[in-house]
């Protein structure tokens, strides 16, 4: 039980981890004298989907295995994984927000989440 707890916390760090450096390069990326333009929000998140993807694969590279062994599992973070990193995602994103500085779309939970859901998907399929 303790080794599985392990293996679900160790997953979850390297997601989070992985999508707090997404935020803040979506963060540094923008230019803050420029006005934020308001895209189609599909394409957002197909945007962040294909984000998503990118980051697991270079997670992939870094980490090949999967560090949940158990099926059962793999599956439970599959689906609690990608909600429990979009909230935080979003919580961030609520924090910077109170102290002035502009919300982007990764700060949202939608955007977030898909972001995570998408990282979460291409580990749980690639990944030994």
């Amino acid at each position: 039980m303790i080794e599985f707890l392990f293996q679900m916390v160790g997953e979850l760090l390297l997601q989070f981890v992985v999508e707090a450096l997404a935020q803040a390069g979506v963060h540094v990326v923008r230019h803050p004298d420029r006005p934020v333009r308001e895209h189609s929000p599909w394409l957002v998140a197909l945007g962040y989907i294909l984000f998503g993807l990118v980051a697991g694969a270079l997670s992939l590279w870094l980490f090949p295995d999967y560090l949940i062994r158990s099926t059962p599992g793999r599956i439970a973070y599959l689906v609690l994984g990608p909600v429990a990193a979009g909230a935080a995602v979003a919580a961030i994103g609520l924090w910077r927000s109170k102290r002035g500085v502009p919300r982007y779309g990764i700060d949202r939970f939608a955007y977030g989440y898909l972001f995570a859901l998408s990282f979460a998907l291409l580990r749980h399929v690639v990944a030994e």
